[in-house]
């Protein structure tokens, strides 16, 4: 899937429905850049690192407020990892580190779900869909 396509759905989420476990994304023990390998970033790395952090608060508001849905944002985040840092370990565990990042932030302070945090997960499904929106318009695939 490319890159563009997983952008796209994180504007719309239902797009992409698979199943899958609920819980957090685990960065590869095994995977490490081989010796005298360097991460070189993308253009876009941090917007990329904002919208996996997107990705995981929105995984962890859905799991708190719409149990037994598809993990959408889990989904798209494995997609987004396939298609943008399969090759690279180390932008790969960048990645995954903030979409851990953005999941522990509401587990953090979150146990029940209200009226606020709804809104707040549309807010970040706007911020993300405008990210995602940026980065393949502005870097194309």
């Amino acid at each position: 899937m490319s890159l563009a396509v997983v952008l796209v759905s994180v504007a719309q989420p239902h797009a992409v429905l698979a199943a899958g476990s609920v819980q957090q994304i685990k960065t590869e023990k095994d995977a490490k850049p081989e010796t005298g390998a360097t991460f070189k970033p993308a253009p876009y790395d941090d917007k990329l690192v904002q919208l996996a952090e997107i990705l995981g608060s929105l995984d962890f508001i859905r799991n708190l407020c719409e149990r037994g849905t598809e993990p959408q944002w889990k989904t798209m985040m494995g997609q987004l990892l396939d298609s943008d840092a399969k090759e690279e370990p180390a932008r790969r565990e960048k990645l995954t580190a903030a979409y851990n990042r953005g999941y522990r932030t509401f587990s953090a302070i979150q146990t029940t779900c209200s009226t606020q945090l709804r809104a707040t997960a549309e807010r970040y499904r706007i911020e993300g869909a405008t990210l995602a929106t940026e980065i393949a318009t502005r870097y194309g695939n």
